[in-house]
């Protein structure tokens, strides 16, 4: 995906910010501190396998894309209609579609969403190992 492409994604402020693996990863590393930034007021998220800091500027800036894409996960994913769901479960969107086949994008979704307060872990990091493939569940809220 060329330079165009990837600001062309990130400047669909009218729309609705479609669920999909390239919408998430472009948000996800351009609200990553590039090399030059100072990092003393990154937000940082916990996610499965690594802790991610992120410019809050940036976040701020993505806030509302960030949120559009993660209420396109399943109900079961959503506060108010499920209470949270395996992260094994949301490489699916509402509509059954599969819009990714990596867990590493799903988890890039799920820090972001955590870095900006609309999604979080169900229960602590100590207990996922007795959850099916010892991975936690999540809910958006």
């Amino acid at each position: 995906m060329t330079k165009k492409e990837n600001n062309n994604i990130i400047k669909e402020k009218e729309k609705i910010m479609k669920l999909t693996a390239e919408n998430v990863e472009v948000i996800f590393k351009d609200c990553l501190f590039k090399n030059s930034e100072p990092v003393e007021n990154c937000v940082k998220a916990e996610g499965i396998a690594n802790t991610f800091g992120f410019n809050p500027k940036r976040l701020k800036q993505h806030k509302d894309r960030i949120y559009d894409m993660l209420k396109q996960l399943p109900s079961s994913f959503q506060k108010e209609s499920g209470g949270g769901m395996t992260f094994l479960n949301a490489c699916d969107d509402k509509d059954g579609n599969q819009w990714t086949g990596l867990h590493s994008i799903i988890e890039q979704l799920v820090v972001l969403g955590i870095a900006i307060d609309k999604a979080k872990y169900c229960l602590p990091r100590g207990i996922w190992g007795a959850l099916p493939g010892a991975m936690p569940y999540f809910v958006v809220k």
